[in-house]
């Protein structure tokens, strides 16, 4: 881990600094983006805590942004238009488990002290290349630890979903958590069923995304009490499936595909979880397949992708993780597209309405249209208005 004196921080984030100092208010880089610094890793958007209120913060600048000012927080827009989020000093009056209500007006170690762990704890002034760092959170980035700000159980009663934060942290960075802080999230565990789902989706996603091991991210929602309360069917993931899903590289994990590979029947989950209707509709269609073709051979294969439909690229992905490797009928799906063969009764060279012409109505036009393309996936070459004309005329 570096541990510089000085963090190099980009021009257009120094003059949103200087906006603030020159106005009298007090300007900190925070957040994540600060702890990434810290660690190498890479990093585009700095937050900022900041002595000014919403109101002042939007005053000063001219191109802000709503991101959540009841919780004191203005998006403030930099010059090559990437939002910083500059939130107010503010400490926590009450909590529920699920949300705060905060008192502005305090000072920086009072904000870093409401905050989750150590490691997010620390500030850096990018005008006077000051640390402020009251909890040991760059020691603690240095070790390797996952570690709770002041007591564990207190910060775990403010907002349970810092249980499953922790948890990312710890899966993302390959870190340790620390034994108090392990225990007070196993003893604050039920608190997680208070939980709006959204924001447990949000963070199952996130941790699908992000973590170095995702066998250890599972493990650890499965340990802390978190699948029991949300996903139970992760404790009964066989050790290759999650090895298979691990293996997937940070960067290209889709978490709704992965959710599919992990759990046989995904859209439950997904459901439960308050993911968007595609979301949903895409986890349905993995389990209802087919997983694949009769042959790889072309005729097939056509009939595999017009029973696939959308879903023909999410389960060739489910094969690879499942078998290793691409599928074997992965060429004759790239001849069929580059083709671009007809595959749906839409791809066809007639419609209802020239059936209508022939004298075809109600039910009967569906049907002879589905026999139409039941006969072009097994020869594409029929696909010619006279030709499927004649056809239809045959089957009336």
């Amino acid at each position: 881990m570096s541990d510089p004196a000085v963090l190099p921080i980009p021009d257009e984030v120094l003059e949103i600094a200087r906006t603030l100092e020159e106005a009298g208010y007090e300007a900190w880089c925070v957040g994540g983006a600060l702890r990434d610094a810290l660690l190498g890793h890479p990093h585009s958007d700095f937050d900022f805590a900041t002595s000014a209120t919403p109101a002042q913060v939007t005053a000063l600048f001219g191109r802000t942004a709503p991101v959540g000012e009841k919780y004191g927080t203005v998006g403030v827009l930099d010059r090559r238009r990437v939002l910083h989020e500059v939130t107010t000093f503010r400490r926590d009056v009450s909590t529920d488990g699920r949300h705060a209500v905060v008192a502005y007006g305090v000072s920086l170690d009072d904000d870093l002290a409401r905050r989750d762990f150590t490691i997010n704890a620390i500030a850096y002034h990018p005008l006077h290349h000051e640390w402020r760092d009251p909890f040991g959170g760059r020691a603690d980035l240095a070790r390797g630890v996952i570690k709770a700000v002041g007591q564990p159980a207190e910060r775990f009663r403010e907002d349970y979903l810092r249980i499953l934060r922790g948890i990312r942290f710890a899966a993302r960075f390959g870190f340790t958590i620390e034994p108090a802080t392990w225990s007070a999230a196993v003893e604050a565990s039920p608190g997680l069923g208070q939980l709006s789902a959204e924001r447990v989706r949000d963070e199952w996603f996130k941790g699908l995304r992000t973590a170095r091991s995702v066998p250890e991210l599972v493990g650890l929602w499965t340990r802390v009490g978190a699948a029991k309360r949300w996903i139970p069917q992760l404790g009964s993931v066989p050790a290759e499936r999650l090895a298979r899903a691990g293996a997937v590289p940070v960067g290209r994990r889709d978490p709704v595909l992965l959710t599919a590979f992990l759990i046989d029947e995904a859209a439950p989950v997904l459901r439960r979880l308050r993911a968007s209707n595609a979301e949903i509709e895409r986890a349905a269609a993995m389990a209802r397949g087919p997983a694949g073709p009769a042959g790889a051979d072309l005729r097939a294969v056509r009939r595999w992708l017009a029973a696939a439909g959308s879903a023909t690229a999410d389960l060739l992905e489910l094969h690879a993780l499942r078998a290793g490797a691409p599928a074997p009928w992965t060429d004759a799906v790239r001849q069929v597209r580059e083709r671009r063969e007809p595959l749906t009764r839409g791809d066809l060279a007639v419609t209802g309405r020239d059936l209508q012409e022939l004298g075809v109505t109600g039910p009967r036009i569906g049907e002879l249209l589905a026999a139409l393309l039941d006969r072009v996936l097994e020869d594409p070459s029929l696909n010619r208005r006279e030709a499927l004309l004649a056809l239809a005329r045959g089957m009336m």
